[in-house]
């Protein structure tokens, strides 16, 4: 109760003023909404600004980017872009990291979700065990099995093929893809389960034609989580990629830009690449930002 009621003369009642505590907690309150508020709105300029300047410096010449780097640029120099994405090879690198995720994702989000629908969904001798196996990868760091996975890849002939870059992302991204997804499973009712096998309908059928569909926030969710991360990978492919330089995946093409443009001296050709890297990350998510959030929170709701 923040407020006490009295009765007045004519019988109806009149509420107090707040008790003091209450009046207390309420300005607490205030205060903490308030310094929240600005450290969100700080956090969101350190993050952004520097995009924003990656952004407006891949418009620049390289007298104003060396001149005046906080300034505007003076004109949109589009042929900075297209230096980038030819000369510079970016366009073949997208194309190579586009193939490679495409392939990536879908075979993690296929193995990922089939394995976390019968963890979450069936009772068998070893299921516990065999969840926790999953889930136990990801206390493994990537740095840890370089060495290793370095010769086993080289043994199994894909050293320096997408297809082995493809099988070593989606095996690094299927533990955390498990965990997630077979949590969001057990929040799926079961009664729909038992109505669909009731009229007939087959295991095979029953998940991709009635939970998958029911999943598909928290699909949504953890397939953008993985987007990024395969996107944004740097080191796998640096040591299982090298060699031949037409099947480098972006990561690789900008670290070599930045290496090459560096000595060249054409900086606005770095911040375009570095711009046409960044740009398929942001509109994914702006794009999915209500699907993340309501991922992240179904399994919470429920």
């Amino acid at each position: 109760m923040t407020t006490l009621d009295r009765t007045a003369s004519d019988g109806t009642a009149v509420a107090d003023r707040p008790a003091p505590q209450d009046r207390k907690l309420r300005r607490d309150l205030g205060v903490a909404n308030i310094f929240s508020h600005w450290f969100l709105l700080l956090w969101g300029a350190v993050t952004a600004l520097p995009l924003l300047w990656m952004f407006l410096s891949s418009f620049k010449s390289d007298g104003e980017i060396l001149s005046d780097p906080w300034g505007l640029p003076g004109a949109l120099r589009f042929e900075n872009w297209g230096r980038a994405w030819t000369e510079a090879h970016i366009g073949q690198y997208f194309l190579n990291s586009a193939i490679v995720v495409t392939g990536s994702l879908t075979l993690t989000m296929l193995m990922g979700s089939t394995a976390a629908y019968v963890f979450a969904r069936y009772e068998f001798r070893g299921r516990q065990f065999l969840y926790y196996l999953f889930v136990g990868g990801m206390m493994f760091p990537v740095f840890l099995a370089l060495v290793p996975l370095f010769f086993v890849v080289r043994n199994a002939g894909l050293f320096g093929t997408w297809t082995g870059l493809v099988l070593v992302y989606a095996a690094y991204s299927l533990p955390f893809t498990v965990f997630f997804l077979t949590a969001f499973f057990r929040t799926l009712p079961t009664a729909v389960a038992e109505a669909a096998l009731m009229d007939g309908c087959g295991h095979f059928r029953l998940f991709f034609r009635v939970m998958l569909p029911m999943a598909r926030p928290g699909m949504i969710s953890i397939a953008i989580f993985n987007f990024l991360s395969h996107w944004n990978q740097f080191i796998l492919p640096q040591v299982l990629m090298q060699g031949d330089d037409s099947k480098w995946v972006l990561a690789q093409g900008l670290a070599a830009l930045a290496v090459s443009q560096g000595y060249q001296g054409d900086y606005s050709g770095l911040f375009a690449g570095l711009t046409i890297a960044t740009l398929p990350v942001l509109i994914v998510y702006v794009i999915f930002q209500r699907q993340i959030q309501s991922g992240l929170t179904a399994g919470q709701l429920k």
